[in-house]
Parts: structure tokens; C-alpha cells; sequence
């Protein structure tokens, strides 16, 4: 038996495994949940596979605004643990995600100020998991991460969470720098987590205010770093450069609590 690829085994894990994660099988079965408006992350389809229905299927996921993936077909066989999947399946997502909206609504209903964190290409399940119990804990309103690139609301991830995730909103937007000039707009003040920034430490993050983290291997993106009002940096004493991004997120949100309650 073929031993899975490197990537086929980085996809699974991103999905939490194959008994964690819901796959959708099949044209039919792909076809109604997109009718039914089910949340679902992404719609992979085998390389070169577009014959019969397949069509329609990938029109109706381009108007629902779903990644599309075009896989090789191993790697979908691996993936739908070989069942007859037809050329095409989709992976449900464990909950439905928020519009940016409803982490405003959330924000006035606290009575507090705009907290919301952002999350720059963060693809580990487990550091998306952590970074949305430390959220609940620290008082933010809400999540926003982007369509591609990006972690999807996985049985993993809700798992990690520890029951934060039916607490805290998770906003899925198509462009993150968008969503950061909608938020600057609307009174956000951002900072983004970088160590070219200036030490965290003592800034006044009391009002509205959006943390932005950056992907585990590179850090923000060169255009989200630009749209940021501020930078700041975690001093770091030892031998390594840089700290994993769930426990970043940690000690940035709690030094927006720690700036609230005094």
C-alpha cells in the first residue's frame, strides 16, 4: 500500500484526520450541500476532471464563495479514505463562520470596546485552537482570518479550543487587508505582531483595537505589515528568534486585558 505524501499527510492533519473531519462525497451529495447553503471550506476537484455535472458543481461554489482546490486524484482518494468520491468532494466545516459584522454587534452588546484579533495565514489547526481559547479568556470579541491560506473551523480546531469556539466569532473574509480598511474606517486602531515593531509593553491599547499575527513560518505579509497604525514586538532573551504564534497571540491579548482592568 502507497505510503501518503508529505502534503497528502500535512492536508489530513490540517483537517484533524479523516475520522474528525466531515467530507462530503460524491457529485449529488457535493451538489446539494452547496443548494442547501451548509458552510463548507473548500471544494476539491481531481486535475483535469470536468466532464458531466462537475461544471455546475464548481459554478455553484465560485457564486457560494468557496475555495476551489484542484488536487491530484490520489491525493483525493487519500483524502476521502478511497471512497468513490466521482471526481469531486467538499470539506464540511465543524461550525459556521461569522460576517464582520456580527463581531461589531458582539463588541456593542459587551459594552466594552472593539477587541478583535486577525490572523495572517495561520494554517496550523492547533495554533488556531489555542488562539481562540486565549481569545475567549482575554475578552476579545471575535476572530478574522482569511478565505485561502488559512486554518479552516475544523473538528481539530473546535477540539483545541476547548469549547471556545461556540463562544467566539470567526469571521472568514476574502481579503484580510480589505477587512483591515473596513476595520480602520470604522474606529480600529491595529497593531501587528512584528519584532522590527517597538516592545508591547506599557502601549495604550485601551480602545478599539484589532491584533493582527502573522503565519507560524514568515510572520505577517509585507502588505499587511503596511496597513497596521502600529508594531509591536516581543523582547526575546534566548537563542531562538521568534516564539510560536498561539503563545504570541497570548501574551498580546493579554496585554490588551491587562490595559483594560488595570
Amino acid at each position: 500500500m502507497r505510503e501518503p505524501g508529505r502534503d497528502e499527510q500535512r492536508e489530513s492533519d490540517r483537517a484533524g484526520g479523516a475520522p474528525e473531519e466531515e467530507w462530503i462525497v460524491g457529485r449529488n451529495a457535493v451538489a446539494e450541500a452547496l443548494k442547501s447553503g451548509r458552510p463548507i471550506d473548500a471544494i476539491l476537484v481531481a486535475r483535469g476532471e470536468r466532464s458531466g455535472s462537475i461544471g455546475p458543481i464548481l459554478a455553484a461554489a465560485r457564486e457560494r464563495g468557496a475555495v476551489i482546490k484542484e488536487v491530484d486524484r490520489r491525493k483525493l482518494d487519500f483524502l476521502c479514505g478511497h471512497a468513490s468520491h466521482q471526481g469531486v468532494a467538499a470539506r464540511a466545516a465543524a461550525r459556521a463562520y461569522a460576517e464582520l459584522e456580527d463581531l461589531f454587534a458582539a463588541a456593542e452588546t459587551s459594552g466594552r470596546p472593539p477587541f478583535f484579533v486577525l490572523l495572517d495565514e495561520i494554517e496550523d489547526p492547533h495554533n488556531l485552537g489555542a488562539i481562540l481559547r486565549t481569545a475567549d479568556a482575554a475578552g476579545a470579541h471575535g476572530l478574522v482570518i482569511p478565505k485561502r491560506r488559512s486554518a479552516p473551523l475544523s473538528a481539530a480546531v473546535c477540539k483545541a479550543a476547548a469549547g471556545a469556539a461556540e463562544y467566539i466569532p470567526v469571521a472568514r473574509v476574502p481579503n484580510l487587508c480589505a477587512a483591515m480598511e473596513e476595520m480602520k474606517r470604522r474606529g480600529i486602531w491595529i497593531f501587528g505582531a512584528d519584532r522590527s515593531g517597538t516592545p508591547y509593553a506599557g502601549q495604550d491599547l485601551r480602545g478599539p483595537v484589532a491584533l493582527v499575527i502573522g503565519s507560524e513560518g514568515k510572520g505577517l505579509g509585507r502588505l499587511v505589515r503596511e496597513r497596521c497604525d502600529g508594531l509591536l514586538a516581543l523582547p526575546m532573551q534566548g537563542k531562538i528568534s521568534s516564539l510560536n504564534a498561539s503563545v504570541a497571540a497570548g501574551i498580546l491579548m493579554y496585554e490588551v486585558l491587562r490595559t483594560r482592568v488595570g
